[in-house]
């Protein structure tokens, strides 16, 4: 069988390309991938030891926030250091599990840890003083802010690149060149912590922040769909630099593609479904107990006419 002209630049990192009997001895032990997550881990920990010592244990930084953040840990060590990232370099689909460990695990649990909080409480007192001051003095950067944490534009940055990075030109660039790679992963990061922390954050009334977060999941949930179903549904493969590698697992090139848009499909639109299943029940809760204190708000007032 004659070797794809690409394929051999994809191992950048496993070599040779790793085949089911070699499966479970491929952890990632490379300091470009494990320096940044034990800076992140300890970034964190000390950050939440001054918050603890200022505030007291279990506040400022609570238990729920420090679980959430090693569920961050264990979901990037079984995405980049675990053999499902030696896995990724041959199987499209095994490359599709990694990107929704990310977008729909690592990155709301990131959000949902408050690690900014840490990150400000890990600094020396005056550098955090002083970066909290520069910011919120500044008018240029809170305009982007508000721009960039809308509801609109975070889900439309969240889908472009969605979308952009599977497309065959740069996905392949991606397999190529491990710098794009690096790339494409801090761009779901990034997009993928604006979306979630639109969706999570404890701002502006209930039944108004519940009610925006129905469109929110719903789109999310349809453009992701369209994009797994028109995977699952072609009749050619998108990548040609697995061609040559798929075979050892037993499957097409075909096969391995449409198995990675029934991931993004099925497990993924479960995800959302449910998340817009569960808000438009607490966006109804949310309009039941306004409407109860609206009754109760009416009723003070028409006594206090009396």
């Amino acid at each position: 069988m004659q070797e794809h002209p690409t394929s051999w630049l994809i191992f950048t990192h496993h070599q040779p390309p790793v085949t089911p009997d070699d499966f479970w001895k491929a952890w990632n032990f490379e300091p470009s991938i494990l320096i940044p997550i034990a800076l992140i881990t300890l970034i964190y920990l000390w950050g939440m030891r001054n918050v603890w010592q200022r505030a007291g244990a279990g506040h400022g930084i609570n238990r729920r926030r420090y679980s959430s953040f090693l569920g961050v840990l264990l979901a990037f060590l079984v995405a980049f250091v675990s053999p499902l990232d030696a896995l990724s370099d041959v199987l499209f689909s095994a490359h599709m599990v990694q990107h929704m460990i990310l977008i729909l695990v690592a990155t709301p649990l990131l959000v949902m840890s408050d690690f900014p909080l840490a990150f400000l409480w890990a600094l020396p007192r005056p550098w955090a003083q002083s970066l909290g001051y520069r910011l919120n003095r500044s008018q240029t950067l809170l305009r982007i802010w508000r721009v960039s944490s809308g509801p609109v534009f975070a889900w439309l940055l969240f889908t472009i690149v969605f979308w952009v990075w599977h497309a065959s030109t740069l996905y392949e660039a991606a397999l190529e060149d491990e710098a794009v790679h690096i790339l494409e992963h801090l761009g779901f990061l990034i997009t993928a912590m604006l979306f979630w922390w639109v969706l999570l954050r404890p701002t502006g009334q209930k039944h108004v922040r519940y009610g925006m977060a129905i469109p929110y999941l719903f789109g999310t949930l349809l453009q992701s769909g369209i994009l797994g179903a028109l995977m699952t549904f072609t009749d050619q493969p998108w990548y040609p630099s697995y061609a040559a590698l798929v075979a050892a697992w037993g499957l097409t090139p075909l096969q391995d593609q449409q198995l990675a848009g029934l991931i993004m499909w099925i497990p993924g639109g479960a995800v959302f479904t449910l998340l817009t299943i569960g808000y438009f029940a607490v966006w109804l809760r949310a309009l039941e107990e306004r409407s109860i204190q609206m009754q109760r708000d009416s009723l003070r007032a028409r006594q206090a006419l009396k």
